[in-house]
């Protein structure tokens, strides 16, 4: 009730066109900057930046204010790799953008294209304090009857979860590893094999080939040709410890700019992925040997990575739309297993801004940098603590979604005895 209070009063009081700030008092704020953690601080935002912050700040006439009373206040959180905006229901394949099926190599392919900003997921992952994500294409095996993907899924983005379409970054995604078997004519072998005949094309546009003996369009090798030259990082979905490895030697080869996903057995070359200043984007639920690639999971894997030097960010096994606000559930169990705290809300916070190049605009509280920074009514990595107020660019967002809404409607009928 407290929080719809304040949401009611700050939109009333913002809504006039001289008022544009919001007073943000008494809160213990977790910069994820050089600052480090503030107590008893306020926050002044004005036209969607922050403008001061310190103790005792005084705010403009017209702005709005919310006392913290020492609630922690974070930049808003990285809700991993997804697919928000390019999926609404997982059973209903025309609602579904995320997996290109044609049997052909296009690293040109890129799902930012198919985003729906208005999609209603995107609500409800942002009353989990989720302020910005990376959405990814996935790479699917095809059957005897339709083409499937192949070991370069495609190009996603970094995405802001305000209603706009903007995308402030690219990266380009790679599947290896046994789940890519059958991408790749059912060898991991091949798959390096492949990604080097892919890279001879992008660098040589007038290597005469056979058309059947081509792997990429014009278009794709343009894009991949970005890519090598610096136009956004590669995303490795790896897992077992000698493919790691194996895409680690690669890449430091071709002078590459890459992250490891997924990692299950990242632990093991922890020390080389430290020294090539390599991050892992882990899912830390992953603790059973659900395939060969992943006897080595074990529930300690960002601890361990973390105490090498290793950069750690989150992820959720599956990219599904609907369950990325639990991102900070994944942080906290690894919390449980021996990352410390600084360290995991870091990795749902600067460490992914960082890794997609959008440090800038995401990911820490700073003085001129855009607020987004999300109130809590508790520890953040605690479930049970709920996101009080979410401000993306500065602008408060609504507390409600369809499923608040939802929740709403059908309340109002079971009290009044209408519900069937």
């Amino acid at each position: 009730m407290r929080g719809a209070l304040l949401f009611a009063a700050l939109l009333a009081a913002t809504s006039s066109a001289v008022a544009d700030s919001v007073l943000i008092r008494n809160a213990t704020v977790h910069t994820e900057a050089a600052a480090g953690k503030l107590d008893k601080t306020d926050i002044l935002i004005s036209d969607g930046v922050v403008t001061a912050i310190g103790r005792a700040l005084e705010a403009p006439a017209e702005a709005g204010i919310i006392d913290a009373n020492g609630r922690p206040v974070t930049p808003g959180l990285f809700g991993g790799l997804t697919h928000l905006g390019l999926e609404e229901i997982g059973l209903e394949p025309t609602a579904e953008d995320a997996t290109l099926k044609l049997g052909t190599m296009r690293p040109e392919f890129d799902v930012a294209l198919a985003f729906n900003p208005d999609s209603t997921s995107i609500g409800v992952t942002r009353l989990g304090g989720v302020t910005f994500a990376a959405i990814a294409p996935t790479a699917e095996a095809g059957s005897a009857n339709a083409p499937g993907g192949t070991i370069i899924a495609g190009q996603g983005s970094v995405i802001a979860l305000d209603g706009r379409a903007a995308s402030y970054s690219r990266a380009l995604f790679l599947e290896f590893g046994a789940d890519a078997n059958e991408l790749s004519g059912g060898s991991r072998a091949a798959q390096f094999m492949l990604l080097r005949q892919a890279f001879i094309e992008a660098r040589s546009p007038n290597l005469v080939l056979a058309h059947d003996e081509r792997l990429l369009t014009p278009a794709g090798r343009q894009a991949l040709l970005e890519f090598i030259g610096g136009a956004g990082v590669f995303v490795f979905d790896v897992d077992r410890a000698a493919d790691i490895r194996q895409v680690l030697a690669f890449s430091q080869r071709e002078k590459l700019r890459i992250a490891i996903a997924g990692g299950a057995e990242a632990w093991r070359v922890a020390p080389e992925l430290a020294a090539a200043n390599v991050p892992v984007i882990v899912d830390a639920l992953e603790d059973l040997p659900g395939s060969f690639d992943a006897v080595g999971a074990t529930l300690e894997n960002a601890a361990r990575l973390n105490r090498a030097g290793v950069k750690v960010t989150f992820m959720q096994e599956s990219p599904e739309s609907h369950n990325v606000r639990k991102i900070r559930q994944t942080a906290g169990v690894a919390v449980a297993y021996g990352l410390p705290w600084e360290a995991a809300l870091a990795g749902l916070t600067r460490i992914p801004a960082e890794i997609f190049g959008v440090a800038d605009r995401f990911g820490s509280i700073e003085r001129g940098r855009r607020a987004n920074l999300v109130v809590w009514s508790g520890d953040p990595l605690e479930v049970t603590s709920v996101a009080e107020q979410v401000f993306i660019d500065g602008k408060l967002e609504p507390s409600h979604s369809r499923q608040t809404e939802l929740l709403d409607r059908y309340l109002e009928r079971v009290r009044s005895g209408t519900a069937r």
